[in-house]
């Protein structure tokens, strides 16, 4: 068996193990995963409980539902409401939409191919509305273009009340500054595939758009954070993928010399970011390097975490506590 596989094993195992959640479990999860947001943004009658008395987060949003929850000031006539559409309404609610048409043209103008949801995921998910499902229960996770259910439509105006207008004065603050520089042609092929998974979930093992891989252990199509890596750089076919052995953040981490390890501030597109615990001259441990994303520029990164793939400022104090180094492949 070769090396990589072998230090991969007793991921995977770790992996089926959490995946396999029986149908009934799922179903009901569906429905009942966050009952406290259902009775609050019912109560206030943002999305009031349907004629039989029950929430039914199970049930797809419909648009007719998100019309009178939006105070009829936009008629939206389908049966049913895709999440990417759903996050647009509520970005235009939020008065952002011009800040979500301006990160979409920074990133055509910077040569990456957008999708047309691009501007308004990385503005709905800078603003927290979407929600990371426990590893055990990835499989309700949803995907930008389905349908979204009573019950994550029930989170997002929780989190839209509870945050109030600090949220949307963050994001207009922090992503209408959002630029991104000029790319070589290797960036821009590698970027171009990153900007394309935008809005997908987080899923604990994922790495790819499928609910299987080569593995047999992902529960549903998505990205954990070096799964997000290995399908921009390898996965993708990318030449430079294959000086990348490792599968988990620590392993990408820890197989680079010591003197090649790049500091926050000298950080360049396509470079692979590196967080948690560990000094800078420290050894890459699975404790002490736990997250991974990728550079657009010195002060943004895409990667996949608690909002699924989305954008980051590298700016936040907070991250930058978090960085231990980064990494050039390109």
């Amino acid at each position: 068996m070769a090396k990589g596989m072998r230090r991969l094993m007793p991921f995977l195992a770790a992996v089926a193990a959490l995946t396999a959640a029986p149908t009934a479990h799922a179903a009901a999860t569906r429905a009942n995963w966050n009952t406290k947001e259902q009775e609050t943004v019912a109560d206030a009658g943002t999305l009031p409980r349907l004629a039989d008395g029950h929430f039914h987060g199970d049930r797809a949003l419909t648009g007719a539902q998100l019309t009178a929850a939006l105070g009829g000031t936009a008629t939206i006539s389908s049966a049913t409401v895709p999440v990417t559409t759903f996050d647009a309404k509520l970005v235009e609610q939020q008065g952002l939409s011009d800040i979500a048409a301006h990160v979409q043209d920074v990133a055509r103008g910077a040569g990456l191919n957008p999708p047309a949801t691009f501007g308004t995921e990385v503005v709905a998910r800078f603003l927290g509305l979407r929600f990371n499902h426990p590893a055990a229960d990835d499989a309700i996770e949803l995907f930008p273009w389905e349908p979204i259910t009573r019950a994550e439509a029930a989170h997002s105006f929780a989190v839209e009340q509870s945050e109030g207008e600090w949220a949307a004065e963050n994001a207009r603050a922090q992503l209408g500054a959002f630029e991104l520089p000029a790319y070589d042609a290797k960036t821009k092929q590698a970027l171009r595939v990153a900007v394309s998974k935008i809005g997908m979930p987080y899923i604990w093992g994922g790495e790819t758009d499928d609910v299987s891989t080569r593995y047999g252990y992902q529960a549903h199509g998505g990205y954990d954070c070096s799964g997000f890596v290995w399908r921009v750089f390898k996965l993708s076919g990318n030449p430079v993928g294959t000086g990348i052995g490792g599968r988990t953040a620590a392993q990408m981490a820890g197989e680079i010399h010591k003197s090649a390890r790049i500091h926050l501030e000298d950080v360049q597109p396509g470079d692979l970011l590196f967080f948690g615990q560990a000094h800078f001259n420290g050894k890459a441990t699975e404790a002490s390097v736990i997250h991974v994303g990728i550079a657009l520029s010195p002060h943004w990164m895409i990667h996949s975490s608690a909002q699924g793939v989305y954008v980051s400022s590298l700016d936040d104090e907070w991250r930058r506590n978090e960085f231990t180094w980064a990494r050039r492949v390109l």
